[in-house]
This record gives structure tokens, sequence and C-alpha cells, in this order.
């Protein structure tokens, strides 16, 4: 009796990789944390380009670019230390502090402007550095760390100014040594379509771009999320919680002297009360980009467009000829939309990683 050999079973094909799929991509895409200030950026666009003429131009993205752009610098460098549960409210007046530095050795001094740059970013750093060791350890609130070091830095500038130059206002750059090479760096222009466009716009879109691959794709990265959202934790799996601490003031603080560098050698000129209040916008254009205020969350392409969006609805103002004061009310408005946003976002993002 013979046996007929079974016919060869025929493999089953594969199951389709879910994570691939059109509902699970549309999920990640949820719980991201800046998508809420992509829709918000797409509709001040949408809605000043119909109310205001001119605002969707060349020449109106020039102009609202502009406004962004050393908004957005500070704002990413906020955006990483807020992510890493930190505030600073000194860097406001450091932009200030910076330029002053850098306007005082090059017009009174006689110094050239590249080491007169390289002076004030030193300064900038040293300070952050302070920053960050007062706050890891004394273990007091950084609100309160960096409170201090705002007027420590507002009576200085002041006090410094006035007794130099008898005045609260530094000028003169235009005629230092070296200003034309250096403002090539930090205050020309740049022709894209037939329109200029400040090469502030391309520092902001650079430092947006390494923010979010720093977060993205690097160890360093990790340690901020890590730090912000559990210290105690991290501190346990050997994270330097102190260190990176640190480091993203000093960031914050470098990311400073660069928007002071940009505007004492755009307008070459520097009042001593410059920067109060703009650590304020800095954070809000952050909070807007995705950054929760308990750390630990955000992104720094998010805190970039939240920024754009802080520079279009300024300018959509002014180009639709409305009174400047709705500002304040629209800005209000998008902080508080922004940080309900944000949270259904994390609480989202938490329930799809269990």
């Amino acid at each position: 009796m013979t046996t007929t050999p079974a016919p060869p079973t025929t493999p089953a094909s594969p199951a389709a990789d879910e994570r691939v799929t059109p509902a699970r991509l549309f999920h990640r895409l949820l719980v991201r944390p800046e998508l809420g200030s992509l829709i918000g950026a797409l509709l001040v666009l949408g809605f000043f380009s119909f109310v205001a003429d001119g605002f969707f131009t060349a020449a109106g993205a020039a102009t609202w670019l502009d406004d962004s752009a050393t908004l957005g610098i500070m704002a990413v460098a906020v955006a990483l230390l807020m992510i890493g549960g930190e505030f600073d409210l000194s860097a406001g007046v450091m932009t200030a502090s910076t330029a002053l530095i850098t306007a005082m050795l090059s017009t009174r001094a006689g110094w050239s402007v590249w080491p007169a740059l390289t002076v004030s970013l030193l300064f900038a750093l040293a300070v952050g550095a302070l920053n960050g060791w007062l706050v890891v350890r004394t273990g007091l609130p950084s609100f309160i760390i960096t409170l201090g070091t705002f007027l420590a830095l507002q009576g200085l500038n002041l006090g410094v100014t006035r007794q130099v130059t008898d005045s609260v206002q530094v000028s003169g750059m235009r005629a230092t040594e070296d200003y034309a090479a250096a403002a090539r760096y930090f205050a020309s222009t740049l022709h894209v379509a037939g329109t200029e466009i400040q090469i502030s716009v391309s520092w902001w879109l650079i430092l947006a771009a390494l923010g979010t691959w720093v977060l993205a794709r690097t160890r360093f990265g990790n340690w901020i999320y890590a730090v912000g959202g559990a210290p105690v934790s991290a501190r346990n799996v050997g994270v330097p919680v102190d260190r990176t601490k640190i480091m993203l003031f000093m960031t914050t603080a470098g990311a400073a002297w660069l928007v002071g560098s940009i505007n004492i050698l755009r307008y070459t000129s520097v009042q001593a009360n410059q920067g109060i209040g703009l650590e304020f916008q800095y954070i809000i254009a952050a909070v807007i980009g995705g950054c929760l205020l308990t750390g630990g969350y955000g992104s720094a392409i998010g805190a970039a467009v939240g920024a754009l969006i802080f520079g279009m609805a300024r300018q959509g103002i002014v180009y639709a000829k409305w009174n400047s004061d709705w500002f304040q009310l629209f800005l209000g408005v998008l902080l508080l939309a922004a940080v309900l946003v944000n949270n259904s976002f994390r609480r989202r993002a938490e329930r799809s990683r269990r």
C-alpha cells in the first residue's frame, strides 16, 4: 500500500505590520507635542492672509519672519531648558548685557569686534553656568535663582552703562574695527526669491534643526527628557542630572548672547534697559510650541513654530491696521488654548506608552 505524500504547505503570508498602517501613523502624529502649534500656525496664516492685504506676499513673509527670528532663537533654547524642568527669567536681560559688553569694549576700549564678542560670550556662559550650579546645589526653584540674576543684571546694565557713558545708551558700533566682517555673519541680509531676508532667520532655522536633532537623536536629548520628567529615576539609572541642567542653562545664556550680538550689530546701539520682559515672550512661545510648565515634554521645532505664530500675529495685526492692543488679547487666548491642547496631547502620549 503506497502512501501519497501530502502536498507542500504554502507558508502563511506575513501579517501586515500594524506600525505602518494609516491608523497607526495618524496616532503617532496625534501624540507629537508640536502638532498643536503647527495647526495653530496654519490657522493664523490663513486668517491674516484673508483679512490683511499684503500679509501673504514675499515682502510680508520677510517682515513676519524677521519679527519671529530672534524670538525663535531664544524660544528653542528656552524650550530645551523647560523640557529639562527649569526656567530662566534672566534670558531677556542677558541679551542686553551681552550687547552692552560688546558695544562698550568696541566703542570705549577700542577693541576689535571679534574679541569683544568673545568676552561677551564667555560672560554669558559663566552666568549660565552660575545659574545652573546654584539651582542644583541649593535645590531652590530656578524661578527664584534666575529672578535674582535678572535683577542683578538689570542693575549692572544700568549702573555700569551710566558710569561709563553718562547715559543709558551705547552707540557707535558702525565705526569700530572689524564691524563689517562681524555684521556679515550676524546682521546681513540674504536675497531669496527677489526678497531680502535677515540672516537672523537662518540662525533661527539652524538652531531649530539642531535642537530637534539633539532631542531626537542624541543621548543628551534623552537626558533632557529624563531630568525634566523624572529627575530622581534619571539619577538612579546614571543620568548626570546636575551636569545636564547646568549645560541647559549655559545653552540658554549662549542663545541670549547670539540674540544680543545680532541686535547690537544690526542696530549699532543698545539701551541699558533693553530686553526686560522678553523672557516671558520666550516662555510663551515655547508653551505655544508644545512645552509643558511641568517639564519632560515638548520639542524644539514646536518652539520655533510657536515663535512663528507670535511673529505672524504681531505683524498680521499691523497689516490689518488694527489697534496693537488687540495683540495682548490674542496672545492671552492663544496661551490658554496652547496649555489646554498640550495637556491633552501629553495625556494621549502617556496612554500610548502603556
